[in-house]
């Protein structure tokens, strides 16, 4: 949503922004000043409205309203329904989303209600892809494999942000308009780049759709539907192996046990997550994806294009280069993620990023107040900036997922992960829509308030998180229900 932001032609519709037909040079400056010398027009001269920060915050914040909505049905559905039936759906309710996102009316209220249904579906898919790779994979890899949940994501923030960049290029840079007389400041322009962009957002849901037919439904939920035959086939097919190996008996016994003791103590509730032996885990999952979001990644990955430009960039390296640079090293950093996270555990990458993400945020402040001193110290800002993203791609961001997925006993598994997931839309949520007015007063002051939230989650996790990486997911209960000794 980074760069649809900064399109021209989405400001003046959703009137965030108006144009009175000045123009800007290539360094952004406007060509009708004097004192300017490059008098080549490259892009329209846009003037912000007065509330063009609330209205922008409300259109980016409803897609994570929707998500905290769809993280509330994906207990009830996923646990009605099985983990991958649920998920298709929500691949088709996204499609929808997207699609009426693009045919939005000149209203911004339409367009958040099309990003609050598409949030429906990412809220709901968030809570059980995680559960259903957790439930699926074998434990020697089963970190690695709910790390590729974050993988995927990156790689489809890096293939949007490609597309978008491209449609902005040619249709913001020399746009054919640009020479053309405005009678009026808030007339429309051509709004093909923005409706283009958000439609597209409708293949990777019904790809998402198909392709999850292809796939097995989660053992664990077989079994505690009392489809036994079923899951012992699904466990065989996924250990590449035959129905009678000890090993899958020895995983299906586990399973057997744990939906036993699971029928035995009757239906889960939401009271339950609160209760003596659960209360430490849903504890640890709310304020785990509570640190994640106000280590402050989305204010950086949603408004990116408009902290670059403050910092001195041209608009063309801040809506372009700078955000597609970004966004590859958010994806190539979740490499290291998904090996640290069985090399060295979740509680590690917590504790190690955490420090990480402090010093990169004092840097990109203590580096953005000499911007005015030379080039060199914008690009020192930048730089720091996606240090950061890299130690937040490369630890906060997979390991809060793999560890909500993993604490909780079959019982309460989705009910619990909804907790967290429903925690990281609602922190998610806040921070989408302070975010443009949090800028506009404190600028890049405003890291200095996520590396405070970066140092409080390195006490977090130092002191509350515990070591789950190489046990299956029945030790895991038992070490956090004090059965069995864990690693703290």
């Amino acid at each position: 949503m980074n760069v649809v932001l900064v399109m021209d032609a989405f400001r003046i519709f959703f009137d965030l922004c108006t144009w009175d037909g000045s123009k800007l040079n290539a360094d952004g400056i406007n060509i009708e000043d004097k004192s300017v010398k490059d008098k080549v027009p490259f892009y329209r001269n846009l003037k912000p409205t007065d509330s063009k920060s609330f209205i922008e915050g409300f259109i980016t914040s409803s897609f994570v309203l929707g998500a905290l909505c769809g993280a509330l049905l994906a207990s009830y559905l996923g646990e009605k329904y099985g983990r991958q039936k649920t998920i298709m759906i929500g691949a088709c309710i996204f499609a929808i989303g997207g699609i009426l996102q693009g045919s939005s009316i000149r209203n911004y209220i339409m367009i958040a209600v099309g990003r609050l249904i598409t949030g429906l579906s990412v809220g709901c898919n968030s809570v059980l892809c995680p559960t259903y790779i957790s439930e699926v994979a074998p434990a020697k890899i089963r970190g690695t494999l709910a790390s590729c949940y974050q993988l995927m994501i990156t790689l489809g923030i890096v293939i949007a942000a490609i597309i978008n960049a491209i449609v902005w290029y040619f249709t913001n840079i020399k746009p054919d308009d640009l020479n053309t007389p405005r009678t009026k400041i808030d007339a429309e322009i051509s709004n093909f780049e923005w409706r283009f962009a958000l439609c597209l957002q409708a293949i990777p849901g019904i790809a998402l759709a198909i392709l999850m037919s292809f796939l097995p439904k989660s053992p664990r939920w077989l079994c505690s539907k009392g489809r036994d035959e079923e899951a012992v086939q699904i466990l065989a097919k996924l250990n590449a192996t035959s129905v009678d190996d000890e090993l899958v008996q020895s995983e299906l016994k586990a399973i057997q046990e744990d939906v036993a003791a699971t029928v035995a103590a009757g239906s889960s509730s939401v009271a339950e997550l609160f209760s003596s032996v659960i209360r430490r885990r849903t504890f640890v999952v709310f304020f785990i994806q509570l640190f994640q979001q106000w280590t402050g990644v989305n204010v950086i990955m949603y408004y990116q294009s408009q902290i670059y430009n403050e910092m001195g960039f041209t608009k063309f390296l801040s809506t372009i280069v700078l955000p597609v640079v970004n966004n590859l090293v958010n994806f190539i950093s979740t490499f290291p993620g998904m090996w640290g996270i069985e090399k060295f555990g979740r509680k590690t990458l917590l504790i190690v990023g955490a420090i990480m993400m402090m010093i990169f945020h004092i840097l990109t402040w203590a580096f953005s107040t000499q911007t005015s001193k030379g080039a060199l110290w914008k690009y020192l800002s930048v730089i720091s900036v996606f240090l950061y993203v890299f130690a937040f791609a490369s630890t906060w961001g997979p390991t809060p997922w793999v560890y909500q997925s993993e604490i909780f006993p079959l019982r309460v598994r989705v009910k619990g992960s909804a907790v967290g997931t429903m925690s990281n839309f609602f922190n998610n949520w806040i921070i989408a829509f302070v975010g443009p007015a949090l800028m506009k007063m404190w600028g890049t002051r405003s890291f200095l308030l996520f590396a405070t939230c970066c140092l409080l989650a390195f006490l977090f996790a130092s002191f509350f998180c515990v070591e789950s990486k190489g046990l299956n997911l029945e030790e895991v209960d038992a070490m956090m229900s004090g059965k069995a000794a864990g690693k703290a």
